[in-house]
């Protein structure tokens, strides 16, 4: 049985949906953050295990390789483009709503990066949660995280990246 025409478009409008939600709630936070969390000092959230704490970040997780801003957005348009693939193949609802996900917190990265200053393509992504000081994130981080610890479960567990039904074969 082919995946149909209304199934494919409900997966579609799911993706908008979750992508979309991923991307505004990402930059509304940002938003926030710029105007009300201070670069200089840690203003406590969750008690000390989450803070706020302003940090514009040129580089990758943790301020890695601070200077090659212009790869991670490069990669970032490639990685996006392959999820863009993959969403676009998949049948599969959990699929779907991990590589949604996947794609709302890249894209809200990716963003920063392209409008944000120094200049378009090396921007540097707003973070703002700063986790019990072992790393400063956003909200987008979060979605990543979720989606990649969603996506290894997938995989790990062999769920099928496309639900198709078993073929009967001619002998039985």
């Amino acid at each position: 049985m082919a995946f149909s025409l209304g199934k494919r478009l409900w997966f579609d409008l799911v993706f908008v949906l979750v992508a979309l939600v991923a991307v505004v709630s990402d930059q509304v936070t940002k938003a926030w953050a710029l105007r009300n969390v201070s670069e200089n000092q840690i203003e406590p959230f969750l008690g000390n295990f989450i803070s706020f704490q302003l940090v514009h970040n040129s580089g990758a997780a943790f301020s890695l390789l601070a200077n090659a801003t212009w790869v991670f957005t490069i990669l970032a348009v490639v990685i996006i483009g392959v999820m863009l693939v993959y969403i676009h193949r998949t049948t599969s609802l959990l699929w779907l709503l991990s590589l949604s996900l996947l794609f709302g917190g890249a894209f809200g990265n990716l963003l920063d990066r392209l409008f944000r200053p120094p200049s378009f393509g090396t921007g540097h992504v707003v973070d703002f949660l700063n986790w019990n000081g072992w790393f400063v994130g956003n909200v987008a981080d979060i979605y990543i995280v979720v989606a990649a610890v969603a996506l290894f479960l997938l995989a790990m567990l062999g769920v099928p990246l496309k639900d198709e039904p078993e073929q009967v074969s001619a002998d039985e």
